[in-house]
């Protein structure tokens, strides 16, 4: 839909009819969504305890791609949900097993609270072409009582952890901040970068990369339409498949209740569905005065889950000293149009240089509170053959 489309619907009125047809105009996420976050409730047996927490991790678009295997007491396996990948944006499944490394890292972490070690096998039946992910384990944990077991203080902040894509607050992100970061991840073989308003010049370079991988994203229809496909407009979508991209705000609820939020078509690139997107990232980056990543000497399989057990752990670690972080996924991807921006943000960081692989990159810094992400509950997480 253009603007003048939308100016011509506003001016008829048609909105203001519209809106009685929308399910209310609170912009609060349903509660069925948002539940899992209260935590587990009366759970006896500690393995799902445990995975009640580890579905809370960070992950690609929301899609939550993860699979446990219960059968084997005292055990749990890990899958890489097939049918919950990324081809376009993520081709060779890079970010998907980042995102089963958040997992892993969140129960490692549970585990500790309950008093229990868990000892990660990766990969037990070795790596897997990804459309075998379903069938082939990622990793299988074995839990054990642990006498001299340490509970991790990042467990508290695994229930207030957000992904905060909104504008910061106007404040620098002080040095103390970003060494507790970087020494939440030093059990890992991990190179931490930051950089801050004391190297405005650096922080404009990060902008410009950031704001043009977007817009890649937004003008590359197969890209787009990935995005699209995961929309979930207004609460009673949100309620039913509680993953992918949250839209609650009144407009968009508007525009898909009269037909005129189309997610079967790619925008046009001055559409304003694309303009808006843009305009409102550019506002985010504008107000970060500190950015993070994180990369590694090789590419591999066990580097990237392992990269992104680190990456959940410098999250949480922000979020104890009352930081926000937001991934910059775009530049990192890796297929052929992010191939420039791809290569200027390796070189930026000096990754190309020591030929090493950018793993994860985010904004950092002080954001207002907002909502969970949605979540599929435990329950759909558990396979049963």
């Amino acid at each position: 839909m253009n603007r003048r489309s939308f100016i011509q619907l506003v001016g008829g009125g048609v909105v203001l009819a519209a809106t009685s047809a929308t399910s209310g105009c609170s912009t609060r996420l349903p509660d069925v969504a948002v539940t899992p976050w209260k935590g587990p409730v009366n759970e006896s047996d500690p393995r799902k305890w445990i995975l009640s927490y580890a579905i809370l991790a960070p992950n690609a678009h929301n899609l939550q791609s993860w699979l446990v295997d219960l059968r084997t007491s005292d055990e749990i396996t890990l899958y890489c949900d097939s049918s919950r990948l990324l081809p376009e944006t993520d081709p060779f499944g890079r970010q998907s097993m980042i995102s089963q490394g958040t997992f892993l890292e969140l129960l490692v972490i549970a585990a500790k609270e309950r008093g229990l070690a868990a000892e990660i096998t990766l990969f037990p039946n070795g790596e897997f072409n990804l459309m075998q992910a379903s069938s082939q384990p990622t990793a299988r944990i074995r839990l054990q009582k642990a006498a001299d077991i340490k509970a991790d203080p990042l467990f508290s902040q695994i229930v207030r952890r957000r992904t905060n894509r909104d504008a910061y607050l106007p404040l620098a992100v002080p040095p103390g901040a970003m060494a507790a970061i970087a020494e939440s991840v030093a059990g890992f073989d991990t190179r931490v970068g930051f950089i801050d308003s004391n190297t405005p010049d650096l922080c404009d370079q990060h902008r410009r990369i950031a704001l043009d991988a977007f817009r890649i994203e937004l003008v590359t229809p197969r890209t787009m339409m990935e995005s699209l496909r995961v929309v979930r407009v207004g609460p009673a979508e949100i309620a039913e498949y509680r993953d992918g991209i949250s839209v609650n705000k009144l407009m968009p609820r508007v525009m898909a209740a009269i037909g005129l939020f189309d997610r079967t078509k790619v925008p046009a690139a001055d559409d304003m569905a694309i303009t808006t997107q843009l305009a409102d990232f550019q506002t985010s980056l504008n107000s970060t005065n500190a950015f993070f990543w994180l990369s590694t000497t090789n590419n591999t399989r066990a580097t990237q889950v392992n990269a992104g057990r680190a990456y959940v752990r410098a999250q949480l670690a922000a979020a104890a000293v009352g930081l926000s972080m937001h991934p910059l996924s775009q530049a990192l991807q890796e297929y052929p149009e992010q191939a420039g921006e791809y290569r200027k943000f390796h070189d930026l960081v000096g990754a190309s240089a020591r030929a090493e692989t950018v793993q994860m990159w985010a904004r950092l810094g002080y954001g207002t509170a907002i909502e969970p992400s949605p979540r599929r509950g435990l329950a759909a997480h558990i396979r049963s053959v």
